[in-house]
């Protein structure tokens, strides 16, 4: 029987956030990834996507059958060792992310510019219309 919530959708979420030891993970809460704000313009699209914790290394983007295909991929590697090299911490963390928008099959690649700055990822993509398929008449060659 489903019940209404009065804690809300991230009751246990909400309860681990105040644990002292998550407080110095590097890693990034997922619903934190990948936030977008798309803005209209007269001859395009702005998008600003946010990616916290990657670097520009880390991202790559795909023009594929007129969907645009943005994806992250890190890793952070924490080690601090005393003087006699044993370790007193060692903390990993590997995650990636993919998110995709369909753009329309005349967007080139040459068409979108992408810069990243400051954990932003900063899209513009053109409004280009779909131009009408010219129909190519095709001839059999007649032998003889």
């Amino acid at each position: 029987m489903l019940m209404p919530s009065i804690f809300g959708e991230r009751l246990f979420d909400d309860w681990m956030d105040g644990f002292p030891f998550r407080d110095n993970l590097p890693e990034v809460r997922m619903n934190q990834l990948m936030k977008t704000d798309i803005r209209e313009h007269e001859n395009g699209y702005e998008l600003d996507i946010d990616m916290p914790g990657f670097k520009k290394e880390d991202l790559k983007a795909e023009l594929k059958d007129g969907y645009l295909t943005i994806e992250g991929h890190t890793s952070h590697n924490d080690d601090e060792k005393d003087k006699n090299g044993k370790y007193i911490r060692r903390e990993r963390f590997t995650g990636s992310c993919k998110r995709t928008f369909y753009v329309g099959e005349e967007v080139t690649e040459e068409d979108i510019k992408a810069k990243f700055v400051d954990g932003i990822l900063k899209l513009s993509i053109p409004k280009k219309q779909p131009q009408p398929k010219v129909e190519q008449k095709k001839y059999i060659a007649i032998e003889g």
